[in-house]
C-alpha cells in the first residue's frame, strides 16, 4: 500500500522477482496480476480474514 494513491483502495502483493497484483480492498477483486494462481489465491485468503486491517491502512495512508 503506497500513500497518496490512486482509487478505488486498494493494496499490491508484490513477490521478490517483481511479478505484482493490485487487488480491491472493498470486493477483494483481483485489478491486475502476474501472480501465479497458487501465490494470488493465498494472497486473498489472507487478505478476506484482514479486511479491517487493510481499510485502517488505506484511511491512514490516503486521508
Amino acid at each position: 500500500m503506497y500513500a497518496a494513491d490512486h482509487q478505488p483502495p486498494h493494496f499490491h502483493v508484490r513477490m521478490r522477482d517483481g511479478r505484482e497484483a493490485l487487488v480491491m480492498i472493498a470486493t477483494l477483486k483481483t485489478l491486475t496480476s502476474s501472480l501465479k494462481a497458487r501465490e494470488l489465491a493465498e494472497a486473498l485468503e489472507w487478505a478476506a480474514g484482514n479486511v479491517p486491517l487493510l481499510n485502517a491502512n488505506w484511511q491512514e495512508l490516503n486521508p
